[in-house]
Order: structure tokens, then sequence, then C-alpha cells
């Protein structure tokens, strides 16, 4: 019995490594609201909505996971691994570029914002999941989004300003 109360007490003198839940996003960092509402896509930066662009989603609302993501991948000519499609191939669903993130617990090689090869599907509910973007706009969107740039994926009849502000991206 002594020995567990001397293990108890060592125990909470323990130094003890608390990490405080991270602010999910920050003022003025890069951030990325997804509205599968109206599919479109919002890049926040400098506590500014700089660019709203069209995107394809889901084909049923809970294909396209929602919640706040991290983005832990960044792909250029991305290899398509479903069907074996190097980078670069026009068969290659996913484009040029791949931002990868990671819902559902996955590690951004599963969810993703990416270009496509079907640009006439921008607009639409048909993918398996992924955000489809233009080819131009997610070539730029990709050069901007640095690796753990957060990503909301929603659906809301609020504009991006009131959505960025909500999720503290703007002051």
């Amino acid at each position: 019995m002594k020995w567990i109360l001397s293990l108890l007490l060592m125990l909470s003198l323990w130094p003890l490594q608390v990490q405080a839940e991270p602010q999910s996003v920050k003022p003025g960092d890069p951030f990325i609201i997804i509205n599968k509402a109206n599919n479109k896509l919002a890049f926040i930066d400098d506590n500014k909505v700089k660019e709203i662009l069209p995107v394809g989603t889901g084909k049923s609302q809970e294909l396209t996971p929602e919640g706040i993501f991290t983005v832990k991948v960044k792909a250029v000519d991305p290899y398509y691994r479903k069907k074996n499609i190097p980078g670069g191939d026009p068969r290659n669903p996913l484009g040029s570029r791949w931002i990868g993130f990671d819902a559902r617990n996955t590690d951004g090689r599963i969810y993703g914002i990416h270009g496509t090869n079907q640009p006439s599907s921008i607009g639409k509910y048909i993918s398996n999941g992924c955000v489809r973007m233009l080819k131009s706009d997610v070539e730029r969107l990709n050069e901007k989004v640095p690796i753990g740039t957060k990503v909301l994926i929603t659906i809301s009849n609020e504009d991006f300003k009131t959505l960025a502000k909500k999720n503290g991206a703007i002051k």
C-alpha cells in the first residue's frame, strides 16, 4: 500500500506535457472555404476574401465531408492510384494539381482539391468526394496555399466573409 501511495505521489508531481488545442484558424493566415450549397470555393488571406471560384463536389452530400481540415499534401501532376494513371496523362481525372487534406482521419491522399480532365463538371454535384476545380484555378490556388492551411467544408447560406469571420480567418 505504501508503494502505491508513493507511486501516486510521484505521478502527481510529474511535469505534465499538456498541449492546448491549437486555434483552428488565425486571422490573416491563408484559409479555404468550400460551400457545398453553391459549389463555390473562397480563398481568404491577409484578412480578406481574395478569390471566389467555382468547384464540383460530391454526387451526394455525404460524399464530400464537412468540417475543418488541414492541408497535408500538395502535388504537381498527381498520380491517380485508383486506376494506375500517371500524372500528366490526359486520362488522369485529378488534373494537374492535388491539394490533399485530412478529412475523415486520412493523410491527405484520399480527399483533396484537384484539377479535372472534365471541365464541364465544375459547378456540379458529380465527384466521389473530392473538390474539383478548373485547371487554371487550381494551379493558381496551389501556388498560394502552404501545407498546414485550414480548409472548411460546409453547407451554408452565409457569405464567405461572414464564414471566415466566424472561423477566425478575418478579424
